[in-house]
């Protein structure tokens, strides 16, 4: 546009981007923080009236709880998502949700005071309820606020402030600052400063200007959100790109789960979305995660610690990476390149695993195997899920399409962190074949199936799969149905 106001980013996007974006770095240091108590629990609970012989099962028992009811909390919230930020706007739901941050906190910091073991799973299972929805409001906000030009960089963010979490959860973990007996509680009960300080700061960020108009039709509040967000500028041009969306979203009533789930006209565009998440979470990045310490001490790592904080570091420098690059190269080239390269890493660590015994130097194939994996990881499959399911859809199903993504999410999340180790332990160094075979053919379906979304207005990206689906004109007779039912 000739206007120039559009391309400055102004203080007030910046601010309200950054304060979303502690959501994520909540959800970020919830992933990471669980590492470290690990082997402190396993050491504490030998204080328990058990009998000697059945500790490491009880262990291997809470150990899992607290580490899967992050996520049975996420897969119960992130179905309403759409609820939440529909219900009172994207600013207060965020605001509502820190009340559960705060409380989850709370129950993980004063666990050594009660029964600690039902505190932290009560606590995690709390924590991950919080980040199932602000793993779908923040995307969804940012990906409102943000001006098209740069709607890729801030849509990436998310996943820059995720990975920064778990840096810092993985930092303050060391056994020496708070991962030891004294201090574990206060490592996880930490998130709760963030939550306080999103408090503080949501109040002053604006609220989505989309939901103002197109949720609930109050023009003057939009242009006034707008005029915050990008400084004294003609609305006009925005307001008309978002009444096309309005009344295109009157044309399609407000979407329920199940509508968007069985009908025909979305579902090119639902099926890309959730492949995109499998990809996301079945690629292997929270196998490496969950268990990079025992993989760098089984590759002949002297601190495997400090290795598992390299990757937290790597991990972020190349998130930024993505920020940088993703609305110049496009979503579809980084998805590409990303995991078809952490498919040949996979089979490098394989390789790497297998001759380890053969050849001692094998150690660092496998290892640089793992640094080259996440960094192709940050580069696509990281960031990108996240915001393109936004891209994906119009403001009619887009609530109720972040939240089936974000289910499959987190259920994908919680099957690899349940079964992981048993699969593990069955296949031992074959393991990463397993996520191999998914990467090639998640690569197979992003070259065939995704379109690319860079700089495309919302509108444009939906009449990509509306040509898709066009020629089969069963689609033609259900959308007039669906155009009569909506009517009626």
């Amino acid at each position: 546009s000739p206007n120039c106001s559009h391309k400055q980013l102004t203080g007030t996007l910046a601010l309200a981007v950054f304060a979303a974006a502690l959501g994520s770095l909540q959800y970020g240091y919830g992933l990471g923080v669980i590492n470290a108590p690990q082997k402190v629990r396993e050491t504490n609970v030998t204080t328990m009236p058990l009998e000697p012989d059945s500790i490491p099962a009880a262990l291997t028992m809470y150990w899992s709880l607290s580490v899967a009811m992050f996520s049975v909390g996420g897969i119960i919230s992130s179905f309403m998502v759409g609820f939440v930020a529909d219900f009172r706007g994207r600013i207060k739901g965020m605001l509502v949700l820190n009340v559960l941050a705060v409380v989850a906190s709370l129950l993980m910091g004063l666990a050594k005071m009660g029964s600690p073991h039902i505190m932290v799973i009560t606590g995690r299972a709390i924590m991950g309820f919080y980040c199932g929805l602000s793993s779908g409001l923040v995307p969804m906000y940012i990906g409102e606020i943000a001006p098209v030009k740069y709607r890729g960089a801030l849509g990436a963010l998310h996943q820059l402030a995720i990975v920064t979490g778990i840096l810092i959860s993985q930092v303050l973990g060391l056994d020496f600052l708070l991962g030891n007996e004294d201090m574990w509680h206060l490592l996880l009960g930490l998130s709760g400063v963030i939550a306080v300080l999103q408090s503080l700061l949501l109040p002053l960020c604006p609220e989505s200007p989309r939901y103002l108009y197109i949720k609930l039709g109050k023009k003057e509040e939009a242009c006034k959100s707008l005029k915050r967000f990008k400084g004294e500028y003609d609305t006009s041009k925005d307001i008309a790109e978002m009444q096309a969306e309005k009344e295109e979203a009157l044309k399609e009533a407000k979407v329920s789960l199940l509508r968007l789930a069985r009908s025909s006209v979305y579902r090119q565009q639902l099926f890309v979305a959730l492949m995109m998440h499998l990809s996301q979470q079945f690629s292997g990045i929270n196998a490496i995660f969950y268990y990079s310490t025992a993989i760098f001490h089984k590759a002949g790592v002297a601190q495997p610690v400090y290795a598992t904080i390299g990757v937290g570091a790597v991990n972020m420098v190349f998130t930024l990476v993505s920020v940088i690059l993703v609305d110049r190269a496009g979503r579809r080239t980084l998805m590409l390149i990303g995991l078809g390269g952490m498919c040949l890493c996979a089979v490098g660590m394989t390789v790497g695993l297998v001759y380890l015994s053969t050849y001692s130097w094998m150690s660092y194939v496998s290892m640089s195997a793992i640094f080259l994996f996440v960094v192709f990881f940050e580069i696509g499959p990281g960031p990108i899920p996240w915001f393109i399911v936004a891209e994906l859809f119009s403001q009619g199903p887009r609530p109720a399409a972040i939240a089936l993504a974000g289910f499959c999410n987190w259920t994908s999340n919680f099957v690899i962190g349940m079964f992981f180790p048993y699969v593990e332990a069955y296949c031992e160094q074959y393991v990463f074949i397993i996520f191999v075979m998914f990467l090639f053919g998640f690569t197979l379906f992003t070259y065939l199936r995704v379109p690319e979304t860079k700089g495309k207005t919302f509108e444009e990206i939906a009449a990509l799969f509306q040509k898709k689906t066009a020629p089969r004109p069963v689609a033609e007779g259900e959308m007039e149905q669906l155009k009569g039912a909506t009517e009626a």
